[in-house]
């Protein structure tokens, strides 16, 4: 089951000529999730290997301009080329009346969308995995998500089934999905004599924008990765708590205390060279990563591997660009 990210904007409160507006695209299977929508993530959805696809799920963590400005004309255009399929725009407290208002510019589309308003703690389940809003502290109504998979059946050992006997077929599959099996001798064999403990599922947790919160760290602990804002480094530590930020350093704290598997830095404001913020966050914690705009972060299953950075994986297909370095 794939599980990744596509980082399309992973700029601040402004663009710059490398990093669009803020935007992540999670694709699980067959699911693809955007969360945020900053100004012209269409067109960075288009000049990409992803194309702007027919999104179901729009997660947005908070209300401010550099994060939603790019809905109203996304809006627009899946209705300009005839789409049908139902759209469902999720965010924090004030997300239906921001829809509403968008609507003067939007005006009517032919397709269903809803618009649904989250609470901290609210989970939504979905076919395999669940996501749950949890707090944040960016001084108005916001949210940070946290996709999370549930247990997996453990490994099936053939090899200690073929020893007790069990035959190929519908009795092996009984034995996986944890039902004991009566064998034709009259011996029953037990799921845990033939298949290894549960599996964990993967945790992928994403911020928006924050400043240092408990609430955080306890979405965080155990996560595979980590999206965590960046906005300031150490030096301007006393800004980033006016404005409801991080420093990088800070970031890297919740990383070290939730012991996180891979910590991914976005929000990156155009005042630091990309390499200073990773600097700063690698002293604290060395699984840290900073992409740039198209770089795919993926998420293999815990027993396969680590999650990996891959530069400019979602231009492959692209002619590619000269950019500033993000690692």
């Amino acid at each position: 089951m794939d599980l990744d990210l596509v980082f399309l904007g992973t700029a601040a409160s402004a663009p710059t000529a490398a990093r669009g507006m803020p935007a992540i695209l999670v694709r699980r299977s067959g699911d693809r999730l955007l969360f945020d929508c900053g100004e012209g993530t269409q067109r960075q959805l288009l000049r990409s290997d992803v194309g702007l696809v027919d999104l179901e799920q729009v997660f947005l963590t908070h209300l401010h301009a550099d994060h939603v400005l790019g809905l109203p004309g996304m809006l627009k255009s899946f209705g300009l080329r005839g789409r049908e399929l139902p759209l469902t725009v999720y965010g924090p407290r004030g997300t239906r009346a921001l829809l509403g208002a968008l609507g003067v510019i939007v005006g009517r589309v032919g397709y269903p969308l809803d618009v649904r308003e989250l609470d901290v703690g609210e989970t939504l389940a979905r076919d395999g995995y669940a996501i749950e809003a949890f707090a944040v502290s960016h001084g108005v109504s916001a949210l940070g998500y946290a996709l999370h998979e549930g247990e997996r059946p453990g490994r099936f050992d053939a090899e200690a089934a073929d020893a007790l006997g069990v035959p190929n077929g519908p009795a092996r599959g009984a034995l996986q999905r944890g039902e004991p099996v009566s064998l034709p001798d009259g011996r029953t064999v037990d799921p845990a004599d033939v298949v290894g403990p549960a599996r964990r599922g993967r945790r992928l947790v994403l911020t928006g924008d924050t400043a240092p919160a408990a609430s955080v760290v306890e979405a965080a602990t155990g996560a595979d990765v980590l999206v965590h804002e960046a906005t300031f480094l150490a030096d301007e530590r006393a800004r980033a708590r006016e404005t409801g930020h991080s420093t990088a350093g800070e970031a890297a704290l919740v990383a070290r205390e939730g012991d996180v598997g891979l910590l991914v830095l976005t929000h990156i404001s155009a005042r630091y060279p990309p390499s200073e913020i990773l600097e700063e966050a690698r002293q604290l914690f060395p699984r840290t990563v900073v992409p740039r705009d198209f770089d795919v972060v993926q998420i293999p299953l815990p027993e396969r591997g680590a999650p990996e950075l891959v530069a400019r994986g979602a231009r492959r297909g692209r002619a590619t660009e000269t950019v500033g370095s993000g690692t």
